[in-house]
């Protein structure tokens, strides 16, 4: 096996979700492709790395700055949903049941992993609690740190007179937002409730 081959391997091993042996399945399925797969590939993954700027708002991952929900005036400016990664404000934004702007805190709280307050987007989030906002919405994963994040982020929140609420318990325990179906997401957000 060439030297090439076994580095693109590794690279793609190295995506979430990515094993050795899909690896391997994935580059020898874009080597062996006779199209223009491999380079149209190749261009899209390096147009959109060089386009892509977190929203100076939200810190949601986009073209545009501010992004198309920030900047939308069909939003609910009062209500944010603060989630922890993009992919949950895309899963979110699937089930067309919410309305609100979002906040992206780029984490989760995981002292096991050396993540603390001031390495996620939540001073940003306290600095956009100017008035204007009626309520937030806590959608981090129902899991330790998620829950961890969202208690924390409660704390902090609700001295300034703002409601707080949590998704419902309709995704299970653990579980991540992006793999819920749109139904269960929906109802999550329906059915969230205010933290006491």
């Amino acid at each position: 096996m060439s030297d090439d081959i076994t580095i693109l391997i590794s690279n793609l091993s190295k995506l979430p979700g990515i094993g050795k042996k899909t690896a391997q399945r994935l580059a020898y399925y874009i080597i062996s492709d006779k199209s223009d797969f491999a380079f149209s590939l190749s261009d899209s993954i390096r147009n959109a790395k060089k386009s892509a700027v977190f929203c100076s708002v939200c810190h949601n991952i986009t073209t545009t700055d501010p992004c198309a929900v920030c900047s939308s005036n069909s939003r609910d400016k009062s209500i944010i949903c603060v989630v922890s990664e993009t992919k949950d404000l895309l899963a979110i934004e699937k089930t067309k049941g919410y309305n609100g702007v979002y906040h992206v805190l780029g984490g989760v709280i995981s002292p096991m992993k050396g993540i603390g307050p001031d390495d996620i987007n939540a001073a940003s989030l306290i600095r956009r609690l100017d008035g204007s906002i009626k309520e937030v919405i806590l959608a981090t994963s129902l899991g330790v740190e998620g829950e961890t994040t969202a208690m924390y982020l409660a704390r902090l929140i609700k001295p300034m007179g703002v409601k707080v609420t949590r998704i419902a318990r309709g995704i299970p325990s653990g579980a991540e937002l992006e793999y819920a179906d749109e139904a269960t997401l929906s109802n999550a957000i329906a059915l969230r409730r205010e933290i006491n």
